[in-house]
Order: structure tokens, then C-alpha cells, then sequence
């Protein structure tokens, strides 16, 4: 068929690469769909009693149910079992959500390369054209036209391809739905594990009363066990501020001994003086009285010799008059 099409190799050859991706793609989808429906039929109908997924499934639940009981996490334990055991499939589903778009890469691919193609086919030919061939020109129109034309139908069979294909194989995806039927086994497996498995499992772990029982104690051992080492920490941390206070104070004392003493002695010395002071005082006092005592009696004794000296004074005036007067009356 595509020696037909009279394509180039490369064209061939890139149709076929479209193809055997496109073959490939279909039989890991169909694959991959059974394997999801195989699997979701085990769980569901036959309750897990076939597929090694199953077993291994129940198996790693089975385990953590005895450690954690009602608390396990079973979407985890799903999903960790599912990546560990269907390996295989998780890599074909990634592998088929880009099998579209590199069937349509690979199909531009062939589009650029036939257009490269018809370009180097048609300046090959004009460039080995001249003015005075033009006969010979003209015959070799027909295979060169034929080589340009090859090209481009490389360039034109393989975007058709790979479009075509790309279509195809969506359709194809959209009906078969992997992903879907992943996630419906997902689902399935959760409502065997919890609504079948768990009632059959053994488990170590305590109720929901006994285990907030429990979760209680421990978090009022939590906080008694911080209420002891700040008090602790407190407590500490106290007496070595005491103790360096201690020492601050008796430092201080020992240092203020020397100048309390130059105090005591100062204030006894003061005192001596003081005292002496008020002897001095007390002596200046009684010296001051009897200096007053003197001047006054000096005073007496003054005015008493001024008087008497006044009283003689006048007598000796009366007892000269007289004689003044007789010298007068003499002189007269």
C-alpha cells in the first residue's frame, strides 16, 4: 500500500513508526482495561480469593489494623500497594496519556522532513538549469516535478497519519477509560477492606474511649513533666540569683566595714568635741555673767564716783561764790 502512495523511504518509514505506536498504544489499552476490570471483579464478586494484588493487599491491611485499628489510613495502604504491585499497568496508563501527542509529533515530524524534501528537490533542479538548456530543462521537468511531488506527499501522508491514528486512539481511550476503571478499583478496594477485612482483623489497638483515656494521660503527663522542670528551671535559677545576692551583700559589707568605722570614730570624736564644747560653753557662759556682773558693779561704781564727784563739784562753787562776789563788791 504505501509502495503505492509512491512516497520517499523516510516517509515510509515514519508512517510505519506511526503505526506500531498506534498498535501498541491500542493493545496496552485493552490490556491494562482488562487487567483494572480482572482485578475490580476479584474484589468485588469473589472477594479477593484470586489476584496476588488482593492477598497482597490484605495482607499490608491486615498488619495495620492490628497496630492502629479504626484509625488506619486505608487510601494510603491502597494507593502504596497499587504502585508497588501494578507497577507495570501504572507505567502503560502513563505511557498512553501521551501516546496522542506524540502520535501528532511524530506525524509534524514527517510533515517537516517531506516539505525539506520538496524544497531540496526543486533547488536541485533549478540550480542545474541555464539559459541556453532550456530543452534539456524542459525534459527533466517531469522528474523533478516527481521528486518535489514525492516529498510533499511524505510530508502530507504522514500528518494524516499521525492525526488520523491520534484520533483513533482517543476515541479508543475515551471508551475504555482506564483511569476510570483504576479509580473504581480503588474504590471497590476501600468498601472490601473496611466492610470485610477489618471486621475479620485482630487488633492490638484500644477503643476510642480508651485511647482518649489514654491520650489524656500522657498529655497530663506532658504538662506535669513541664510544670516540674520550669519549676525546677524556676527554682534554680532563684537560688542562684539568692546566692549571688549573698555574695553581692557580704562583698558589700566586708567593703563598708573600713568606712563605718572612720564613721564611728568621726562621730566619737565629734561627741568628745561636743562635749567639750559644751564645758567651754557652760565656762564661757558663767565668765560672760560675771563680766556683766563686773561692768554693771563698774557701772554703779562709775555713775556713784561721777555723782559724788558732781555733789563736790557744786559745793565748791557755793563756797567760792561768795568770794568772787566779795572781790567784786571789793573791785567795784
Amino acid at each position: 500500500m504505501l509502495s503505492s502512495l509512491n512516497l520517499a523511504p523516510a516517509g515510509s518509514i515514519i508512517i510505519g513508526v506511526i503505526v506500531a505506536l498506534f498498535v501498541l498504544s491500542v493493545i496496552l489499552l485493552i490490556t491494562v482495561s482488562m487487567r483494572y476490570r480482572g482485578l475490580h471483579n476479584d474484589i468485588s464478586i469473589r472477594g479477593g480469593a484470586r489476584s496476588s494484588f488482593a492477598v497482597a493487599l490484605k495482607n499490608e491491611y491486615s498488619s495495620a489494623y492490628r497496630q492502629y485499628g479504626k484509625d488506619t489510613n486505608t487510601p494510603a495502604i491502597i494507593g502504596n500497594t497499587i504502585s508497588t504491585t501494578l507497577s507495570k499497568e501504572l507505567f502503560s496508563e502513563r505511557f498512553m496519556n501521551h501516546a496522542v501527542s506524540l502520535l501528532v509529533t511524530i506525524g509534524l515530524f514527517g510533515t517537516f522532513l517531506g516539505l525539506s524534501l520538496s524544497v531540496s528537490s526543486l533547488t536541485e533542479l533549478l540550480k542545474d538549469s541555464s539559459s541556453d538548456q532550456w530543452l534539456n530543462v524542459l525534459d527533466s521537468v517531469g522528474s523533478g516535478l516527481f521528486s518535489a511531488l514525492s516529498g510533499m506527499g511524505v510530508a502530507f501522508y504522514t500528518s494524516l497519519a499521525g492525526v488520523g491514528c491520534s484520533i483513533v486512539f482517543t476515541l479508543l481511550k475515551a471508551i475504555f477509560n482506564p483511569q476510570a476503571q483504576r479509580e473504581s478499583l480503588e474504590t471497590a478496594a476501600e468498601l472490601w477492606l473496611d466492610h470485610v477485612v477489618a471486621p475479620q482483623c485482630a487488633t492490638d489497638a484500644v477503643s476510642d474511649s480508651e485511647s482518649q483515656v489514654m491520650l489524656l494521660k500522657q498529655e497530663l503527663r506532658a504538662h506535669s513533666a513541664a510544670v516540674q522542670n520550669s519549676l525546677n528551671a524556676c527554682t534554680a535559677e532563684m537560688g542562684q540569683v539568692l546566692a549571688d545576692a549573698t555574695n553581692s551583700l557580704g562583698a558589700m559589707i566586708e567593703y563598708s566595714k573600713e568606712p563605718l568605722r572612720i564613721f564611728y570614730d568621726t562621730v566619737q570624736t565629734f561627741n568628745e568635741n561636743v562635749r567639750d564644747f559644751s564645758a567651754v560653753n557652760y565656762d564661757l557662759r558663767g565668765s560672760i555673767e560675771r563680766m556683766d556682773l563686773a561692768v554693771r558693779d563698774f557701772g554703779t561704781a562709775v555713775r556713784a564716783a561721777t555723782g559724788r564727784n558732781s555733789a563736790q563739784s557744786g559745793g565748791d562753787r557755793q563756797h567760792v561764790r561768795p568770794a568772787s562776789g566779795q572781790n567784786g563788791g571789793q573791785d567795784s
